[in-house]
């Protein structure tokens, strides 16, 4: 099922459908502020191996986990880094991917993660509306490997078929430039990915952030 988010009925519709799809351990796509997603509770370990089968991709490509709040990465990891706070702070909901240690008590598979995980809190509105309802959810580029990322949920569509339930449509992403990613789980802050946060912008945040290569 495909909903237009534009459209206020249908959008109240939509979101209820994604999140009993998520709560059911399916599959939605939805919008964020780079380009569209594809998401499943990050908590259900059945639904992530549905999500890296849906998009060609095996376990030693663990999907990033989306938040619909900051205080929500207080519960993913046993102790925040100061730099992971403060860019956190500076930044969300926006395009910058924190990548931390994860608590090991939490109860989730993601794939081989190697103890850590990429956090982002997105910046669009329904996004966020259904991340509150759900909670964390993995969520990644909703595009077969090798195939371009999606800007629409009817491109999505094309690609996934019937390995995803319910897709949100909020029209063309406007910005579909990658999030930045940033390591912050060992000793100094890192850039692994350049992308829409300017390396700049993080320097002003967290001075001794390391550019990408350094």
């Amino acid at each position: 099922m495909l909903y237009d988010c534009r459209v206020v009925s249908e959008r109240d519709r939509g979101i209820a459908a994604a999140v009993e799809a998520v709560k059911s351990g399916e599959l939605v796509v939805l919008p964020t502020d780079t380009v569209y997603g594809v998401g499943a509770d990050a908590f259900t370990p059945h639904a992530v191996t549905a999500l890296q089968n849906a998009r060609g991709v095996d376990r030693r490509v663990p999907p990033p986990v989306l938040v619909g709040s900051r205080h929500t990465l207080d519960g993913l990891v046993y102790s925040l880094p100061k730099a992971a706070r403060e860019l956190a702070d500076a930044f969300w909901p926006g395009a910058l991917t924190i990548l931390v240690e994860h608590s090991p008590s939490l109860q989730w598979d993601l794939g081989e993660t190697g103890g850590r995980v990429a956090v982002r809190m997105p910046l669009h509105p329904v996004a966020l509306e259904v991340l509150r309802e759900v909670g964390p959810m993995a969520v990644t580029t909703a595009n077969k490997t090798g195939q371009a990322a999606p800007v629409t949920a009817e491109e999505a569509r094309d690609q996934l078929e019937y390995a995803v339930r319910i897709y949100l449509e909020a029209g063309v992403a406007h910005d579909p430039a990658p999030s930045t990613i940033v390591d912050v789980s060992g000793d100094v802050p890192r850039v692994l990915r350049d992308g829409a946060v300017a390396y700049e912008k993080l320097r002003d945040v967290v001075p001794d952030i390391l550019a990408v290569g350094s």
